[in-house]
């Protein structure tokens, strides 16, 4: 990867995209048709200080590198960035392209909830490729939305601008959260084969010893192989399945000990480490939690016919 433009404020952006200063300083929309870029001004990346928020539409051309993966943005998409993340761009074509981008300043949210809350949205870490797509009702909410933020910057600052300009802004990520998850339960033919690309996936690392070699499998490693990052995938399995990837990786685990508990004579020890773990009581402490039974207790519990 290219190393990335740092871009400290909205004003310095706004330079790079050859857009009039803006009206503040830690908050600002405009508009792609605004945009006048120069050949000596195009930047390939860039990471900003500052949360991106963008629609766009009628892209004449190029794709945007978001991690390891492209996005084509020739439909109309929205995408979310947090700040020092980085943003690549190859051949970005904007002849034509309609839509907005938000951009906000930390700063802004300082005394506000809304000041850790949009940290807790996890479409700030998907990568372009899983970027939302929006109906047209939702597009008109949305744009309805930052007509609200745009018309509130430019217009004449008092001492409820502020809170209204958050509260826009928390709308408006409360409604991109409710966006996402309708985009994970209509879009149930590609997660039933996610779905199904894990099990495949923790069958093989679980039945080739690489437990014992390598060790339980992190929810990045497993993401990675998936081709996602690791909060959609979370965020996609607790919709399908009501279980984030780390709590699916765990319940495989118990099922793996709950046959090694009743068919080897196995020591917990033994069984602790050959499931990856490096100390037996983080084992013990997992198998108690999600069965209510210590692993002896468990096993007893076979060896005696009850029924767990």
């Amino acid at each position: 990867m290219k190393t990335p433009e740092k871009v400290s404020s909205i004003g310095t952006l706004y330079q790079f995209l050859g857009l009039r200063r803006p009206v503040n300083s830690l908050i600002s929309v405009f508009s792609f048709e605004d945009v006048k870029l120069q050949p000596d001004t195009m930047l390939s990346a860039i990471t900003t200080d500052f949360y991106v928020i963008a629609l766009k539409k009628n892209c004449a051309g190029g794709k945007c590198r978001y991690g390891q993966h492209y996005y084509d943005f020739n439909e109309g998409i929205m995408y979310f960035i947090a700040p020092h993340q980085v943003l690549q761009f190859d051949d970005i074509i904007l002849n034509g392209v309609r839509g907005f981008v938000l951009l906000v300043h930390p700063d802004f949210l300082h005394g506000y909830g809304l000041a850790s809350d949009i940290k807790e949205y996890g479409y700030f870490s998907y990568a372009a490729n899983e970027a939302l797509q929006l109906s047209e009702k939702e597009e008109k909410t949305i744009f309805d939305i930052i007509g609200n933020v745009g018309g509130e910057i430019e217009g004449n600052m008092d001492t409820f601008s502020q809170d209204l300009l958050v509260s826009n802004l928390d709308l408006l990520l409360k409604y991109c959260n409710r966006y996402y998850n309708r985009q994970f339960l209509t879009r149930k033919k590609v997660n039933s084969d996610l779905l199904s690309k894990l099990e495949l996936l923790l069958d093989d690392y679980f039945r080739n010893d690489r437990l014992s070699i390598n060790g339980i499998p992190s929810v990045h490693f497993i993401a990675d192989q998936l081709h996602l990052s690791a909060n959609y995938l979370s965020d996609m399995l607790r919709v399908q399945t009501g279980k984030t990837t780390q709590q699916h990786i765990q319940s495989r685990l118990i099922e793996k000990a709950k046959d090694l508990l009743s068919m080897t004579s196995m020591s917990v020890s033994e069984i602790a480490y050959q499931l990856g773990f490096e100390h037996p009581q983080s084992f013990h402490r997992l198998f108690k939690s999600r069965t209510s039974f210590s692993p002896l207790e468990f096993r007893s519990s076979i060896k005696f016919g009850c029924s767990i």
